[in-house]
């Protein structure tokens, strides 16, 4: 015969079996944050919400795999690009590198204002300057070779600011976009002005982008044979440059859809914002604003480097994503995770 103890410990047993039941079942379906490094409000909610709907089958915004297509800029957009391009800090430093095989560059600009340390006068030269240094620190060599140069900069090289290794210059909310991202079936495909040879050696290990979904500024090539072995030979010509209107240029070239998503902080990449809005179906565009003086920088309309004027006035206007740094980053570099 069950005492009164026997019934109410048996209940209380039912009670703790349904209650561990509710809890295991409770945790199964809880999922960890994609988003981390993303502060909880708007910015974040748009990009969930334009995942789960472009994704969910039976959904009128449903996108299949294929057609998931992704667009990124690069500097400014996925890592930092003050106070300069992270590819004029290599080609400044390879500058040095080879003057005493120039010494002719100590009276011919813009190769005399860098050595004498006039950085901001090389650049005064314009475009045309900025491509002669380019080319005189990257022809001249094979493709593998330019490589190999690049990837030991990479590996000896520090930010002047945060004394930080140009690859941990990266932005951890947008390295955590782009994984999350993949995982929902987009492929994601970076479209930079930068040189696409600079930027292939590295940006697998630093986004999880392969080095055949980067999109870039390129100079002419050459097949040759060297001590019987095929080789490609940088020269001194530019074939193209993958920023403002060539941007969806480049994209139709190197990609051959128009993507569905696309993330820039610039102007020189309004035109890709532009392209990617004109098409059918849902569409998301994004532009980085940087507001955050303290942990990166605060700059828009009056920079000299990713100058955001017209692209932040289009934004406001089309009802377009502003990230705003300060404000939607919980930590902005994967160094401050450490901190």
């Amino acid at each position: 015969m069950r005492t009164v103890h026997d019934v109410l410990s048996l209940r209380f047993m039912k009670l703790v079996a349904m209650g561990m039941v509710v809890l295991v079942t409770g945790c199964a379906s809880v999922q960890p944050d994609p988003l981390p490094s993303w502060n909880e409000g708007a910015t974040k909610q748009s990009i969930v919400a334009f995942v789960a709907k472009v994704t969910t089958p039976g959904s009128p915004d449903f996108v299949p795999v294929p057609e998931r297509i992704a667009t990124f800029d690069n500097d400014g957009t996925l890592w930092a690009e003050q106070p300069m391009y992270s590819q004029l800090f290599f080609v400044l430093d390879r500058i040095k590198t080879l003057a005493p095989q120039h010494p002719e560059w100590r009276t011919t600009e813009p190769f005399a204002s860098v050595l004498r340390g006039d950085v901001k006068g090389a650049l005064a030269q314009g475009d045309k300057a900025m491509l002669q240094l380019v080319a005189a620190t990257s022809t001249g060599m094979t493709t593998a070779e330019f490589d190999a140069l690049v990837t030991d900069w990479l590996a000896k090289a520090r930010h002047p600011r945060f004394d930080q290794p140009y690859t941990s210059m990266v932005y951890q909310p947008m390295v955590e976009l782009l994984a999350y991202l993949r995982a929902n079936g987009f492929k994601i495909f970076i479209v930079s002005g930068g040189g696409i040879e600079f930027m292939r050696p590295w940006t697998e290990k630093a986004y999880g982008v392969p080095p055949e979904q980067v999109v870039g500024s390129s100079g002419k090539t050459r097949f040759e044979m060297r001590d019987g072995k095929p080789v490609l030979m940088a020269l001194p010509a530019l074939d193209f440059i993958d920023d403002g209107p060539g941007k969806p240029v480049g994209i139709n070239l190197h990609i051959g859809r128009r993507p569905i998503l696309a993330f820039g902080n610039s102007d020189g990449d309004l035109q890709m914002l532009q392209w990617t809005a004109a098409g059918n179906g849902a569409r998301y565009m994004a532009f980085v604003h940087h507001t955050d003086a303290q942990r990166e920088w605060a700059y828009d309309r009056d920079s000299s480097i990713g100058k955001l004027d017209r692209g932040l006035d289009e934004a406001k206007a089309r009802g377009w994503t502003l990230v705003d740094m300060k404000k939607d980053w919980a930590v902005v570099f994967p160094f401050d995770r450490k901190r």
